[in-house]
């Protein structure tokens, strides 16, 4: 696949974009919260198990972002991410995508547009994916900690997140630069 796309990148510059997924539902994480000494602060959790998936891509070099939130992760939803993606590659670029290879990721009958090249990363390597590191950022400060009233809410509290991420390129940059990724 690769060498296939090597030909339509020629001339055009390469963008580097990583991609994951992050499950975010009603049996949420509870986070370290700061609290006096000696105490032990509460944490509510619900036991119930509505969740939505956030499908995530960074390109840290120029500190953008692109997302969806779906219900499944599965070949189709993947389409429909790669597609996001595409549309926030500039004009005359082309986005290499590292991530991990899950079965949707690799799948035969997953179509990738013309400006995309996916790179995956070797098996169980998560460290060596910047977007861990997003999942965890959002968790701690937007998304763990609270109770989802519906599959609504968990949607539309996920869409706030990617959204105040994507209105941060700083902290994108700032997160997800790796030095091994300049290096020649």
């Amino acid at each position: 696949m690769a060498e296939i796309k090597e030909q339509k990148a020629q001339g055009k510059t390469i963008e580097v974009w990583f991609q994951d997924e992050a499950r975010i539902g009603q049996k949420n994480k509870i986070t370290r919260r700061w609290a006096k000494r000696g105490t032990r602060p509460e944490a509510l959790q619900d036991l119930r198990t509505r969740s939505a998936y956030i499908f995530g891509a960074i390109c840290p070099e120029h500190g953008k972002a692109a997302g969806i939130i779906m219900p499944k992760c599965n070949t189709f939803a993947m389409e429909v991410h790669l597609e996001e993606i595409s549309l926030a590659v500039d004009e005359n670029a082309h986005a290499i995508i590292i991530m991990d290879q899950a079965a949707w990721h690799t799948s035969s009958k997953l179509k990738v547009p013309d400006n995309i090249t996916i790179v995956p990363l070797p098996p169980k390597s998560p460290e060596l994916n910047p977007v861990e590191n997003i999942w965890q950022f959002m968790r701690q400060n937007w998304l763990s900690n609270r109770i989802f009233k519906s599959y609504d809410d968990i949607v539309n509290i996920c869409c706030d997140a990617w959204n105040r991420l994507s209105d941060q390129p700083w902290r994108i940059m700032s997160i997800g630069n790796r030095e091994w990724l300049y290096r020649s």
